[in-house]
């Protein structure tokens, strides 16, 4: 039997004990579903990853469930106290600021520790700004991977994006907007000048999609004193024909050995994938590069 909406002074019905993984919008407000409203009205208590803008989710759908938060500096001791509270025969909705919660958003410590307490994780599906990106992106959607926020070192992020250079899938990252041109020519370097889509503010007033290949979306960026708004990127897979002249291959490995933190062992075997050589060819090739530019090794 289905929950009431909470719409009216009727007494919510209450959620079954259990772990509630509750997907939110990612901006516009109508873009919740009726059992999340349904849930977040019925279970005891809702964990957020920020109470202040939960707050206006739940006043906007005349929801009263008390709020406890619950996020990346307090999740390892907040988790055992709600683990207590369903065994205990409570329920709890576990909320993030938008979109669905632990997919690159706190969560996975308390929902891993609720599976292996035997305790019922009941998963409320909703937005993911991955899936509402790329699904608008005009990219392959057959098979993508989905890589989240990137380290926050670039010389770990550089060997991520090495390691991604021979993927033929389409690549999903989220960053933020003070890093998204940076990140942009950093994978424009190791990757060559793909076509990408760069998707910002989705669902809010201001949404947009930039699309064309890396530079193209770099040209577009360095036209605005700033970005504003949280940016989903979408990056073509590496093609299987992706094959240039030597020439283009050493122009290619001289951009990314110039950013700082590259590797190149991790680069040479990305690179001997992306080219189809042999990757003694390319490390050697590379070797020579960077004694010719004095690169860091």
């Amino acid at each position: 039997m289905p929950l009431p909406l909470p719409m009216d002074d009727r007494e919510p019905v209450r959620c079954p004990s259990g772990l509630y993984v509750v997907a939110t919008p990612i901006g516009n407000l109508e873009d919740i579903t009726l059992r999340a409203i349904r849930v977040l009205n019925g279970v005891d208590l809702i964990a957020a990853e920020d109470t202040r803008h939960t707050t206006r989710l739940l006043f906007h759908y005349g929801i009263r469930t008390p709020l406890i938060s619950c996020h990346e500096h307090n999740e390892r001791h907040r988790t055992p106290e709600l683990i207590d509270k369903i065994r205990s025969g409570g329920s709890v909705a576990l909320v993030s600021d938008a979109g669905t919660p632990s997919v690159s958003d706190p969560g996975y410590r308390l929902v891993s520790t609720a599976v292996e307490s035997g305790l019922t994780v009941f998963p409320i599906p909703g937005v993911s700004a991955a899936v509402t990106g790329l699904c608008a992106s005009g990219l392959p959607t057959d098979a993508f991977v989905f890589l989240g926020f990137t380290p926050k070192k670039k010389g770990k992020r550089m060997d991520l994006l090495a390691s991604l250079a021979a993927e033929p899938r389409t690549l999903i990252f989220y960053e933020s907007p003070r890093r998204v041109s940076v990140f942009l020519d950093e994978i424009r370097a190791v990757m060559g000048d793909r076509h990408a889509v760069l998707a910002r503010e989705m669902t809010k007033i201001h949404e947009e999609f930039i699309r064309g290949t890396l530079s193209e979306i770099l040209i577009v960026l360095a036209d605005r004193p700033e970005v504003k708004g949280e940016c989903t990127l979408m990056v073509d897979g590496a093609a299987a024909s992706d094959s240039v002249p030597t020439d283009d291959l050493a122009d290619a490995l001289r951009d990314a050995l110039a950013q700082p933190g590259a590797h190149l062992s991790g680069l040479s075997k990305a690179f001997a994938h992306r080219y189809q050589l042999p990757r003694k060819t390319v490390y050697e090739m590379a070797l020579a590069i960077q004694k010719e530019t004095g690169a860091p090794d």
